[in-house]
């Protein structure tokens, strides 16, 4: 399955995750990754051409260009393109400075806030919850994100660290698609983590309703 992979910002250059995706399509073959990092020229018809898109970019163009990139009209080609089927993974920034578009927003079922200076997350997955598998907590250096959450996510991960517990990993679902939203992901470590990886393996599974 061909998936679209919307990645780079000013604070997020990519590397972190196209390292991170890489590595899974060589461990668990089935996805194959279409990047793009610069979106001055990106069209939302895109989007019919993939079931699976990863957003892991905040609101920047390009990770030179600071210039927004979302606007209504893209936000609610997001919102169809779920509602009519297809499957959203957003990872770590592709949460992040989305707080002033209510239809994205909402259709994440929650936005970045802040964080606090990197530090030891522990990584902790919910106990008979589908996407965690049999996966314990692990833990990583990477930066807490606490989170603005809407009523009807299905949390399957939480974050903890010196500073609190934040929900880490949801699902929803819109309509006729799913999307997903993991919130650890700064650092390359955390995308190369094992535990991290099977983690997003069955995100991504799970949006592409292989499960």
């Amino acid at each position: 399955m061909r998936v679209l992979v919307l990645y780079g910002d000013f604070y997020h250059p990519g590397q972190a995750a196209r390292g991170g995706l890489e590595q899974l399509a060589k461990t668990y073959p089935g996805f194959e990754f279409d990047w793009v990092d610069d979106m001055s020229n990106w069209s939302k018809e895109t989007l019919a051409d993939y079931p699976v898109v990863i957003l892991t970019k905040s609101n920047d163009t390009s990770a030179t260009k600071r210039t927004p990139w979302v606007t209504p009209e893209i936000e609610e080609a997001f919102e169809q393109y779920v509602s009519q089927g297809h499957g959203l993974l957003a990872v770590h920034s592709g949460t992040a400075s989305y707080a002033d578009n209510p239809t994205l927003r909402g259709l994440l079922g929650g936005v970045f806030t802040y964080h606090p200076a990197q530090c030891n997350v522990t990584v902790e997955p919910q106990t008979g919850e589908l996407l965690s598998g049999e996966n314990g907590p692990f833990t990583v250096f990477d930066e807490h994100y606490f989170m603005d959450t809407a009523p009807g996510n299905a949390i399957f991960l939480l974050t903890r660290s010196e500073h609190g517990v934040q929900p880490g990993g949801w699902t929803r679902e819109t309509g006729e698609g799913r999307v997903c939203v993991l919130t650890p992901g700064h650092n390359p470590e955390v995308w190369l983590d094992p535990t991290y990886q099977v983690l997003l393996y069955n995100a991504l599974r799970w949006v592409a309703k292989q499960f």
